[in-house]
């Protein structure tokens, strides 16, 4: 098998940052080396050529993960012509519909990071963003009448239950009235 070339591994390394910020998303940050690169379609062996350890794919993927979100964000107020209030409601219906309840690696990194950033303390680049994303999010959810973190703890609250109790109809219900208190005033 020939060498890879320099633009190959820009490519499989973005792969693999793709690949491990949905995976922890869904599984959480102790998903192993063999396990990513395999979803990735590399080598084991490889991972060590690309990144330092796999804090390091952490720090990346968690910043891949927040960086989408903000892109998710602004893609809103564009679709809405800059309204705020539209864009946000959207963005509330979405967050708390059972689309994203079930598909947790394409989801908030938020939500899908919250359990393994409270417990991994070796991961100083991963929290710092994760902190800032948090921050982010919530000022983007900020109305006049009503503060950002307040609607983020509703949303985030309600997607965990909803995650949480999915097999019962209980799911849904938890889903419905959150979206509905968080757009009664719009």
């Amino acid at each position: 098998m020939g060498r890879v070339t320099q633009a190959q591994a820009q490519e499989n390394r973005q792969r693999v940052v793709e690949i491990a910020s949905r995976l922890f998303r869904e599984q959480g940050t102790h998903v192993s080396v063999a396990d990513l690169m395999k979803a990735a379609g590399l080598t084991h062996g490889g991972f060590y050529k690309q990144f330092a350890s796999k804090g390091a794919l952490v720090d990346e993927a968690t910043a891949h993960a927040f960086g989408a979100l903000a892109q998710l964000h602004a893609a809103g107020l564009e679709r809405h012509d800059g309204q705020r209030e539209a864009a946000q409601r959207e963005l509330i219906e979405t967050y708390l519909s059972v689309e994203h309840r079930d598909n947790a690696g394409d989801g908030c990194p938020v939500a899908g990071l919250a359990a393994d950033m409270g417990r991994a303390g070796d991961h100083q680049e991963a929290h710092r963003v994760y902190a800032e994303g948090v921050r982010t999010f919530a000022d983007a959810l900020a109305t006049e009448d009503q503060e950002g973190i307040i609607r983020l703890c509703t949303m985030l609250g309600a997607l965990v239950l909803a995650r949480a109790t999915k097999d019962s109809p209980f799911s849904e219900e938890i889903l419905t009235t959150a979206r509905a208190a968080l757009t009664a005033s719009g």
